[in-house]
């Protein structure tokens, strides 16, 4: 697994040497991957507001994640779980994910540099709620078409007492005229003798030795019986009460249910298309506002920690789960000198808080990328 870091120290001389120091380190080891995240001149505006900007950047950090998440879950429940489709679909600007993040260019022009910072989270924070709702319309839409269908395909191909009889009834199994008709009745592998011998006996208006088998299964089988059309309703009770059921069937009734099947089935197939590439630019967009969001994050925190004139350095850390450790260390050592009174966590350094790396303060800023939410180390 993978570990992304964004991390931010001022670009004085000893902090500058710091840098190069740790590029050459993490290079000679292999420790990480080390390169630089360009973040434009922002506009600062009057500091005492960075800091509630801070704490509103934070819950909007969270709740873009958030957001993320429930996007890449959908698509993954829409594709069935099919991997490659998901990796398909879930690109940032055409790209793979670590690509995106690795080579970041501020968009300027969906985020234009000249807006205050508060203009600049307010533009995401729209996108991201627009984006939000509209996702739980469109997937309680999908669904319902989906389930829909499923529960019509699991009555036409379910048991005898619920699946569809068209494969299986002929027009010449049907007797209809003007006084008789026949019946399709369910009988259950157990109970044919019973069926032989008394279904003439559920009314005297049976035709006589007019039963037939049509179709069986392992648990049971349809039966054709013709009568008067006058002793059906006699026939039906007296039927249930033999624990036989009349299946209604008609030719007519048994193609309008095909035809809603086929309805459905084309309605899911246009809908299944519209709402995939929905997934596919909302998530794109999505996650493009989230890292512009860290970057907006790391600027504010940069401001905040190192003050003005605005002068510091952002890089994106890179590395192994089981080095994140190592990787600590020698952050913590080379960028001591920011704040000697700093105390890194002892606790495990991959936690998945959105935004900050720990809850500790650290000497220099870090936010932690989420990997684990994207798969995409």
């Amino acid at each position: 697994m993978t570990d992304l870091w964004l991390i931010s120290v001022p670009l004085d001389k000893t902090s500058s040497n710091s840098v190069e120091k740790l590029k050459r380190t993490l290079s000679k080891t292999n420790l990480a991957s080390c390169c630089k995240f360009s973040i434009p001149d922002l506009k600062v505006g009057i500091l005492d507001s960075l800091l509630s900007m801070s704490d509103d950047l934070s819950k909007l950090d969270t709740l873009t994640e958030s957001v993320i998440k429930k996007t890449y879950q959908c698509m993954r429940e829409v594709m069935e779980q099919s991997t490659d489709k998901v990796l398909e679909n879930t690109l940032a600007n055409g790209v793979d994910l670590m690509s995106y993040v690795t080579k970041f260019q501020w968009d300027k022009a969906k985020y234009p540099t000249a807006l205050p910072l508060s203009s600049l989270a307010d533009i995401i924070n729209k996108e991201v709620s627009q984006v939000e709702t509209e996702l739980k319309s469109r997937a309680a839409a999908y669904n319902s078409v989906k389930t829909s269908l499923q529960s019509l395909e699991h009555k036409l191909d379910g048991n005898m007492q619920t699946r569809s009889l068209n494969d299986i009834v002929r027009k010449e199994d049907l007797v209809v005229s003007e006084y008789l008709t026949t019946l399709l009745v369910v009988v259950t592998r157990g109970s044919y003798l019973q069926w032989e011998r008394t279904y003439e006996s559920l009314s005297e208006f049976v035709v006589p030795r007019s039963s037939r088998k049509l179709y069986e299964d392992g648990e049971a089988g349809v039966f054709s019986v013709t009568l008067f059309k006058r002793a059906v309703c006699e026939f039906k009770a007296k039927a249930q009460e033999s624990k036989f059921t009349v299946r209604e069937y008609g030719f007519d009734l048994e193609e309008k249910k095909q035809q809603e099947m086929k309805q459905l089935s084309v309605h899911k197939k246009e809908q299944y298309g519209i709402f995939v590439c929905w997934l596919k630019v909302h998530f794109s967009e999505v996650f493009i506002a989230w890292i512009h969001l860290k970057a907006l994050r790391v600027f504010v925190e940069s401001v905040l920690r190192y003050g003005l004139p605005v002068n510091y350095q952002a890089l994106l850390l890179e590395t192994d789960r089981k080095r994140s450790k190592k990787v600590r260390e020698e952050l913590d050592s080379l960028f001591m000198h920011l704040d000697p009174t700093a105390t890194a966590s002892k606790t495990d350094v991959s936690c998945d808080i959105p935004g900050l790396c720990q809850q500790e303060y650290f000497s220099y800023i870090c936010f932690h990328i989420n990997t684990n939410v994207l798969e995409i180390s």
